[in-house]
């Protein structure tokens, strides 16, 4: 018995002297930059950055010396300048985005009701098979963005079953496009004094087909594209789009458009 406890001790003792060996042998040294840098993340590990994790976040932007490209939503302006600083590089220019909800339709505007679906609550298997209304771009209200968003800035108001976003609590990680099998929900500058303007419908039919399937989808009238005095709208495929970087969210758009799907926001952030 002795014996046995003495042989098996023995083993124990080279198998620890051998792995301390090997870990010292294939030791990969890493930057104390690095653990720096990861401190100053949120984490998350959310996968906003385009990133594995945080730490990966970390090694990339060691490894590459610089921060183009390369933001963490999370985190913020503020711990990515800090980063810089660890880093000894300019500060990402990067503007802040938030969700945005590219849908105004309730169940009181989607006209074209196909057929009533009865099944699980996830928009995922709902949109399988083509779910309540006509409009294919239509928010189907099950919640899969509440579940995706780890932040808890997103919710269903149950009286438009439609998503919306507590743009305080958003970091725009971008989970909540990533789960949408409809493409609802877009980053969108956050823009300052969190104004921002976007087009609220994503259909891009032909307007007597939308407005059979929805009262407040776009139309592709252009009527928006007069209005904007800094030609920051187009229509493309019946579509108006709007492109942020023109645009200075006076709003003139929204006031032209018959349809309503023009949103302007200009809540203030306790930020």
């Amino acid at each position: 018995m002795i014996e046995s406890i003495i042989v098996l001790g023995g083993i124990g003792a080279l198998g620890a002297v051998t792995l301390n060996l090997v870990a010292r042998r294939f030791h990969v040294h890493e930057d104390e930059r690095i653990a720096r840098i990861e401190a100053l993340l949120p984490g998350a590990n959310c996968g906003g950055c385009g990133r594995k994790g945080c730490h990966d976040f970390a090694v990339t932007a060691h490894n590459a010396g610089n921060l183009e490209g390369m933001f963490c939503p999370v985190a913020g302006k503020e711990a990515m300048d800090a980063i810089a600083g660890v880093m000894g590089c300019a500060p990402a220019d990067v503007e802040p985005q938030v969700a945005v909800v590219r849908c105004e339709g309730t169940p009181q505007t989607k006209t074209a009701l196909q057929a009533r679906y009865v099944g699980p609550a996830s928009c995922a298997i709902m949109n399988t098979t083509a779910g309540d209304y006509e409009c294919r771009n239509s928010c189907l209200g099950c919640g899969d963005c509440v579940e995706a968003c780890r932040f808890g800035a997103i919710a269903i108001d149950p009286a438009t079953m439609r998503p919306s976003v507590d743009t305080d609590r958003c970091t725009g990680c971008g989970q909540c496009v990533t789960r949408c099998p409809r493409h609802i929900m877009q980053l969108w500058p956050k823009g300052r004094n969190n104004r921002r303007v976007y087009v609220a419908c994503g259909n891009c039919q032909k307007g007597a087909v939308t407005r059979r399937q929805c009262s407040v989808g776009c139309i592709g009238c252009g009527l928006c594209v007069k209005a904007c005095p800094f030609e920051a709208i187009t229509v493309t495929a019946n579509h108006a789009v709007i492109d942020p970087k023109k645009c200075k969210a006076c709003g003139k758009c929204a006031t032209a458009c018959k349809q309503g799907c023009i949103i302007v926001t200009h809540k203030q952030t306790t930020n």
